[in-house]
């Protein structure tokens, strides 16, 4: 069985973005506000599966805008350079 995980980038209004996170394999949907809340709901669900995710395909809805998406890459950037910090190591093996 595959985990799959599904991330789609929503506007709430026109000042408000939310990613709906999906695990494909039973449908539980959650919301999530900002990206810390994401990789702590990412990580909630993986725990069902043993921490193992197979797969996170993103998607986002016609009507997000551009600044939008370079907020929530902001923010994504962040949060790995948090991550690796506490880590002590990069997320990315070469």
């Amino acid at each position: 069985m595959s985990v799959i995980f599904t991330s789609t980038i929503k506007m709430k209004d026109k000042d408000t973005w939310f990613i709906e996170l999906k695990d494909m394999v039973d449908n539980r949907v959650e919301l999530c506000y900002d990206m810390k809340e994401y990789s702590e709901k990412v990580e909630d669900l993986g725990s069902d599966y043993g921490g193992n995710i197979d797969s996170v395909n993103w998607y986002k809805d016609d009507n997000v805008p551009p600044h939008v998406m370079d907020l929530i890459r902001q923010e994504m950037a962040s949060q790995k350079s948090e991550i690796e910090e506490k880590l002590g190591e990069s997320l990315i093996k070469e």
